[in-house]
């Protein structure tokens, strides 16, 4: 019974921790991009038109056209 006075405080204590790194986290912006880093494998790094982990709003309006065409 008196393990029960340490390890009831000790495990909210933990749980209040993991719920303040999970709302650290959020507001960070950790989840913010969660399909760039995963679309991002399946293109290779040299591609100048790498796109994938880009937002649309980052891109420049001409860049495509300043690249020589892919074979």
């Amino acid at each position: 019974m008196p393990a029960l006075y340490v390890m009831i405080p000790a495990a909210l204590l933990l749980v209040g921790v993991a719920v303040y790194i999970f709302f650290w986290a959020v507001d960070s912006g950790q989840y913010d991009d969660l399909d760039g880093p995963a679309h991002s494998i399946l293109f290779d790094d040299q591609d100048p038109r790498h796109q994938a982990a880009v937002k649309p709003d980052d891109t420049p309006g001409n860049a495509d056209k300043d690249l020589p065409p892919r074979a």
